[in-house]
């Protein structure tokens, strides 16, 4: 999806969205191991969508769970086109790649397993159009 060959990268993992229909049950999940609870981080989220993707944006709902059993719930809207319909990101044919930040120069206080479970919250039971999404830990 993105560039193999990357030094800032920490972690990325993209799942595919079955039948490039986001279906309001399916959840996507990502299991991130953490060893450096000293240096900032920058979290994103990846999103490949087609070009007849019917928004301009994507809500998700993003519950994060600690190595302590803590989870929090954060509600992110992914902007993909501006007023005009260009959409963001980089494109291929009818794809389109887009990286929207969620959370700049955090640092992950616990040492262990994060997990980042993605719920799409656009009040449509089936979202068509979007094809995978990812995460992305990266150093700034």
């Amino acid at each position: 999806m993105f560039s193999s060959c990357d030094s800032k990268r920490i972690f990325e993992k993209n799942t595919e969205i079955s039948d490039s229909n986001w279906d309001t049950s399916e959840r996507v999940k990502f299991e991130v191991n953490i060893t450096d609870t000293i240096s900032g981080n920058n979290v994103l989220i990846n999103i490949r969508h087609a070009g007849f993707y019917p928004y301009s944006n994507l809500f998700l709902f993003i519950n994060t769970t600690f190595p302590n059993g803590k989870t929090t719930r954060d509600t992110v809207e992914c902007m993909l086109s501006d007023d005009k319909g260009k959409w963001f990101g980089k494109g291929l044919g009818d794809l389109w790649d887009a990286r929207i930040l969620f959370k700049r120069n955090v640092r992950f206080s616990q040492s262990g397993t994060y997990i980042f479970e993605y719920e799409q919250a656009m009040r449509v039971e089936q979202l068509p159009g979007v094809m995978d999404v990812g995460l992305r830990i990266e150093k700034p």
